[in-house]
């Protein structure tokens, strides 16, 4: 019985120390300092859940992390690429870089050489707080689920010409991505996505790209509150659906504020675009959006509306100083009002006697001699003819003779805004 009982208590302390053998010691933190072994040598050497904290000066890359590690850097760390392929890249989960200049990578646009490189195993990677500067691609995003992108600094290669630069972020099938609180300078585009879902980019900055946000084949995705600044396109979204774009500022983006290229079911809301060089908002056979309470001024054109885009609601928005309100060249008559309430237009002339907030006729943005003007360019040599005066005086007073076109019923004799988006274009 006594021996049974050993064997019992001898088992069971076995087991205990078992268990403790089993279990990961507690996470270690490392100083890396630039006279002490390669870094690369230091992760290969460090263990899951690890920290190591670079100390100033150049590390030298390329550096591949495989193994849930985090590096963090003090004042004036760099980690220093080759000049050939990507200086970091994670191949693995639950890595997080935090502090770090990374500078150096190759230029080679077919093998998307970039500052951080993730793969799909870099499921839950935290980038934040870095300074990735003089690369071709900032980071890299190929294929990992649920990656946090977050307070960086990314400046691309103003030396090349912008068609041979790369983007700031690059997107491919990475689900659940979040990039916020960014600055973006002097790369192609800011934000390329490409055949992904359900990403956020959030109060990102973004000055002197080509665009600032790139979707392409994206579906649900959150874009608000990001500025644009300078940038040829702000916001380019382009075969997506079901997109969400919120409270975005676009400040004298030379072409387009936003885009809208076979961009179906997005909900457009409460967005500034101002000084526009060309146009506001640019719809290009997309269709079924909801398009409301956003501020189109200071534009080439507010809206140029085309390409057959059928069954989108307008309403609420504020178009202001714009050289031409909306431009729509077609027979359809096209009503720009939702449950009695229209847009707001500063070109309008209107009384509102009952005090209602509605003016009392309806706003009409362009006549026939718009539609003449935009077909025949040569035509503006005849505006001052009686023959033009005539015409136009008579659709005025017999609106049949109208060949179809964008009205607004109800036009709203204050302009709506956003608050939030105001405030961040003054900014």
């Amino acid at each position: 019985m006594w021996r049974h009982g050993s064997f019992r208590i001898f088992g069971w302390a076995t087991l205990v120390v078992a268990a403790f053998a089993a279990a990961p010691l507690a996470a270690a933190e490392r100083h890396v300092s630039v006279a002490s072994k390669s870094l690369q040598k230091t992760i290969a050497e460090a263990a899951p859940g690890d920290i190591l904290r670079l100390g100033p000066g150049d590390h030298a890359g390329p550096i591949i992390i495989a193994k849930p590690i985090t590096l963090i850097g003090e004042r004036k760390t760099r980690i220093v690429g080759s000049g050939s392929g990507s200086v970091l890249t994670v191949d693995a989960a639950g890595v997080t870089v935090r502090g770090i200049e990374i500078t150096g990578s190759g230029l080679k646009q077919e093998t998307m050489d970039a500052g951080i490189r993730l793969t799909k195993r870099a499921t839950g990677a935290r980038i934040e707080d870095n300074r990735l500067i003089d690369n071709l691609i900032g980071v890299d995003v190929k294929g990992p689920r649920d990656v946090l992108i977050a307070g960086n600094t990314i400046l691309g290669r103003s030396d090349l010409r912008m068609n041979d630069r790369g983007n700031g972020v690059y997107v491919w099938n990475s689900p659940g991505l979040v990039v916020e609180k960014n600055l973006f300078r002097f790369g192609r585009d800011g934000i390329f996505v490409n055949t992904s879902r359900n990403n956020t980019f959030r109060d990102n900055r973004f000055e002197n790209l080509r665009f600032a946000v790139h979707y392409m084949y994206t579906n649900n995705g959150n874009i608000t509150g990001n500025i644009s600044i300078g940038n040829h396109i702000g916001y380019a979204l382009m075969f997506s659906s079901k997109l969400t774009v919120r409270d975005n500022v676009s400040i004298g983006d030379r072409d387009h504020g936003i885009m809208l290229n076979y961009a179906n079911s997005a909900k457009i809301t409460g967005n500034v675009i101002r000084k526009g060089g060309t146009k506001c908002l640019f719809m290009y056979n997309a269709n079924k959006n909801e398009i409301s309470g956003n501020r189109f001024e200071s534009c080439g054109i507010g809206v140029h509306f085309t390409a057959g885009s059928e069954r989108n609601a307008i309403f609420e928005n504020a178009f202001v100083a714009n050289r031409t309100q909306v431009k729509y060249v077609g027979s359809r008559w096209l009503d720009w009002s939702a449950k009695g309430r229209g847009n707001y237009w500063s070109d309008h002339a209107a009384f509102d006697l009952n005090g209602d907030g509605i003016a009392d006729s309806v706003y009409r943005p362009n006549d026939m001699i718009d539609h003449i003007l935009w077909t025949q360019p040569s035509a503006k040599l005849l505006l001052g003819s009686p023959a033009m005066q005539i015409l136009r005086w008579s659709q005025s007073q017999f609106p049949a003779l109208l060949p179809g076109g964008v009205f607004d019923p109800a036009p709203l004799m204050r302009a709506p805004v956003s608050s939030k988006s105001i405030e961040g274009a003054n900014g």
